[in-house]
């Protein structure tokens, strides 16, 4: 009972109003906080899309019976809405007759919603905040393409916006990138240099209503699932308390321990993996162009490996994959704070006054 009374005086659940795809929101919620003065000491980006429309159901049976593993853990018979946009309610777009501007749907609920939040809010951040950025197990190369960063032309815009928060997220500690990520993560003390450190994790697979699933045909999802991880993959989490491991490791863990072991081992994509019995544990995941850490060659203790959790189409990265890895990420950050600025300048900037306590 005397615990319970002083983490209720410490711990306040509130909820608050957001639709990512709508930017004046995104505004909206970031202005209340701002006006809050209260600092952060992490965020998790979790929320998002997956702008499927529905399922080839022939293709989905068949590669289930004869490659499950790989079937159900990089589906390949979803149907996606390509080319859905997020229409902008209450924007002003300037002279009569100008076209309002595009922007990518799952683009906007992934990935750019959360990357303008961080960006308004970084005055609330302290050089040890900690913005823990939710990708996935699906996120492979070949969906992602700079010509198309808001995924508006992608037949897999998900896994091509889970791509980009890959990019971006393991990137944003190297020389390369610090041109951008210094003005994205302008923090309240200018004279330190030192920014919030970003993460990326990703929940494994696990049964949420993300892909709209008929409500019969649920349980037989489930049951597929339980099976490939009693076959051995260590990606099926199947519930979300098991698959928010990662998320909440991230969160929690000392610096002692997170912090210090991405500057001793290298930068890595935090999975929230499970055995066969159901334990879960938090795992280092390979990243096509990154590897586990983004050392060539280097394979840190506790990462995943085996074919069982590896897409079958994956490149080994050798050095010159992990130098287009580089390239590739130092291009997505110019082109999203190329984007962010165009947008501000539509939506108007964020009074970014906060508390002196700070």
């Amino acid at each position: 009972m005397g615990i319970s009374l002083l983490l209720e005086k410490r711990v306040k659940v509130e909820g608050v109003l957001v639709d990512l795809a709508q930017l004046a929101t995104v505004k909206a919620l970031a202005q209340q906080l701002l006006q809050r003065g209260q600092k952060l000491d992490a965020v998790v980006w979790n929320a998002g899309i997956g702008g499927w429309t529905g399922t080839n159901w022939p293709w989905a049976i068949w590669t289930l019976c004869t490659d499950m593993l790989q079937a159900s853990t990089w589906p390949t018979y979803q149907y996606s809405d390509v080319g859905s946009t997020a229409k902008q309610k209450g924007l002003k777009i300037g002279s009569e007759g100008e076209e309002a501007p595009v922007l990518g749907q799952v683009f906007a609920a992934n990935v750019f919603g959360h990357y303008l939040l961080t960006h308004w809010l970084s005055p609330l951040f302290t050089p040890t905040s900690r913005i823990v950025w939710v990708g996935s197990v699906t996120a492979l190369p070949h969906f992602f393409s700079l010509s198309d960063i808001q995924c508006l032309r992608a037949h897999d815009a998900y896994e091509s916006s889970k791509r980009l928060t890959d990019l971006l997220v393991l990137t944003s500690d190297l020389p390369s990138t610090s041109p951008y990520t210094q003005d994205f993560l302008a923090t309240t003390t200018p004279a330190d240099t030192r920014k919030p450190k970003m993460y990326v994790t990703h929940p494994g697979i696990l049964a949420t209503s993300i892909a709209s699933v008929f409500w019969l045909l649920e349980p037989f999802m489930i049951a597929f699932f339980y099976l490939a991880r009693w076959l051995g993959s260590p990606w099926h989490t199947v519930t979300a308390y098991k698959a928010a491991v990662s998320p909440c490791f991230c969160v929690l863990a000392p610096s002692s321990q997170l912090d210090d072991m991405e500057a001793r081992d290298g930068k890595g994509k935090w999975g929230s993996a499970i055995n066969p019995s159901g334990d879960e544990r938090v795992a280092r995941t390979e990243t096509e162009g990154w590897g586990w850490s983004g050392r060539v060659g280097e394979i840190p203790a506790g990462s995943v490996t085996g074919s069982l959790g590896r897409w079958r189409g994956m490149k080994v990265t050798g050095k010159e994959e992990r130098e287009e890895f580089e390239v590739t990420g130092q291009a997505a950050w110019k082109e999203m704070e190329t984007l962010r600025k165009e947008w501000e300048g539509r939506l108007g900037r964020v009074d970014q006054a906060v508390s002196e306590d700070l």
